[in-house]
């Protein structure tokens, strides 16, 4: 299989409260699974693309052959973007906190920490059904805050409103959260803040820095 499953970095109940053991579980081994599943069929039997590494993929989705296009668009963003949401959090009081060169960036360009939060929750809000709510480095060197629908995300160019690189992604569909908070969706978003690995957001700052 090109594409596989990766492994939870924790236990599935280990982000309780903020994140419910069943919710875990069926989000990771179920929707994700089914998004690297249907990844890897639309993409046999071209060997070529299977070879290619997701981010590529996603930077060029024109490039894509079209008779599954919209497949791996829908599918490869899915399984990218939840392979950053795992990575991304941690179990509370685990997660450490932001390293010095982004806050500073934090408040630089978003007004500091709590702006920050409440701008990503916002846009998580405000985001109609299904999607993601970002943090990305813009091309300018900057970071913005910004959302997708559906399994879209920022790499995508000529896709979405804004590219950069993600540094933070929340999800906002319903299978992230409706077990435990059914429609609050803000109550979701208020709560997952402490499950954040701020490291491992720190380190993907960094990384987006170099490129």
């Amino acid at each position: 299989m090109a594409f596989q499953l990766p492994n939870l970095p924790y236990a599935t109940d280990a982000l309780e409260p903020s994140i419910d053991k069943m919710t875990m579980e069926i989000h990771h081994g179920r929707h994700h699974k089914a998004y690297v599943d249907n990844l890897n069929k639309a993409l046999e039997g071209k060997p070529d693309w299977e070879k290619k590494g997701l981010d590529a993929i996603l930077a060029d989705l024109n490039a894509v052959p079209q008779d599954v296009r919209m497949a791996v668009r829908n599918n490869g963003g899915g399984h990218w973007n939840h392979s950053l949401f795992w990575q991304i959090m941690a179990p509370k009081g685990n997660g450490g906190h932001a390293s010095s060169e982004l806050a500073r960036a934090i408040d630089a360009d978003l007004g500091g920490m709590d702006k920050m939060k409440a701008a990503v929750n916002d846009a998580g809000v405000k985001r109609f059904g299904s999607g993601w709510s970002w943090i990305v480095l813009g091309n300018d060197g900057k970071l913005h805050v910004t959302s997708t629908p559906n399994q879209d995300n920022p790499l995508m160019k000529g896709v979405v409103e804004v590219t950069g690189h993600p540094i933070l992604g929340v999800d906002v569909w319903e299978h992230a959260y409706y077990l435990k908070y059914q429609n609050k969706r803000a109550d979701y978003l208020a709560a997952w803040w402490d499950v954040v690995n701020w490291g491992k957001v720190s380190e993907l700052y960094a990384q987006a820095k170099k490129h």
